[in-house]
């Protein structure tokens, strides 16, 4: 499978009460898969001012590709607070750099040498993203792996964003808040969880879905196999960005031909280790960095 691994959508600051930290679910992604390896690329876009310079600079002490187009709007923040397990709850300031990413020549070229996507429903919340979006996955290879990592924010989705999403993408990570919403917005209000993620996988044909449930372990479903995996029980610093960090350790692991079964415990293993660090990017232990190298 093709090595090019794209992370696109959001960019931004992560602005907690004492600090700013790198983040947006797709650059996470992207940074991640590339510690295993594989040749990660954000995809975003960011404000000429000072936040965006400092986004470009951290990107490049991370050693992670970019196409990030430079624009009139402001660079992304999310306002981050935790509650007492460290859960966050995200309050995203709208109409930024990455609601208005552009597609270039530069940008479908990149496409047509992406071998797997990542994207979600928050960056096509704008129209300019939300085209941007559609014109990426459209430019890729015909045997692409496109995911859609749902990630519900506030009230920046609807049915039919999902909807469309689903029926562009091969794969969905979802969490177990999401697919109470989903359930609710589909009409499945009576199906359990398990239930709405089959129903998702036979409905839009999807390859795998992946169902997160934070403390309560996590779901892998396929038209063959379920895969169900405890989570490891560590010290939480913070969850920013161990959704991230599983889909990335998954595809990671699945691209490379591993088992779905063992594809799941390294995601397990490795969103287990993030929580314990602080910030959606930390560096992972060298042992994870040398599996698939």
């Amino acid at each position: 499978m093709n090595n090019t691994v794209v992370g696109l959508g959001e960019i931004l600051w992560d602005v907690f009460p004492e600090r700013k930290v790198l983040g947006g679910a797709p650059a996470n992604f992207a940074y991640h898969v590339s510690q295993f390896g594989y040749n990660g690329y954000a995809v975003s876009a960011v404000g000429d001012d000072l936040l965006g310079k400092e986004i470009l600079e951290s990107l490049a002490q991370k050693d992670l590709n970019y196409l990030i187009e430079t624009t009139d709007f402001p660079t992304g923040t999310v306002k981050v607070t935790l509650d007492k397990a460290g859960i966050p709850q995200y309050e995203i300031c709208e109409n930024v750099a990455w609601d208005n990413i552009p597609f270039t020549a530069k940008t479908e070229n990149l496409a047509k040498i992406t071998g797997t996507v990542s994207f979600g429903s928050l960056a096509q919340r704008n129209g300019v993203s939300r085209e941007a979006v559609k014109k990426f996955l459209a430019a890729m290879p015909a045997d692409s792996l496109k995911i859609f990592d749902i990630n519900l924010r506030q009230h920046f989705y609807t049915q039919e964003l999902i909807d469309e999403s689903l029926r562009l993408s091969n794969m969905l990570k979802i969490n177990d808040e999401e697919v109470v919403v989903v359930s609710r917005l589909f009409g499945m209000k009576d199906d359990n969880e398990q239930d709405v993620c089959k129903r998702l996988l036979n409905d839009y044909n999807l390859d795998i879905v992946i169902l997160t449930k934070g403390t309560e372990g996590s779901f892998v479903f396929t038209p063959k196999e379920t895969s169900y995996q405890p989570t490891p029980k560590v010290h939480v610093a913070d969850t920013v960005g161990a959704g991230d960090s599983f889909t990335a350790a998954f595809v990671a692991s699945y691209m490379h031909g591993e088992r779905i079964t063992d594809a799941h415990q390294l995601a397990m293993e490795v969103s287990a280790y993030v929580c314990t660090q602080h910030g959606a990017m930390p560096r992972l232990p060298d042992a994870y960095r040398e599996l698939f190298r």
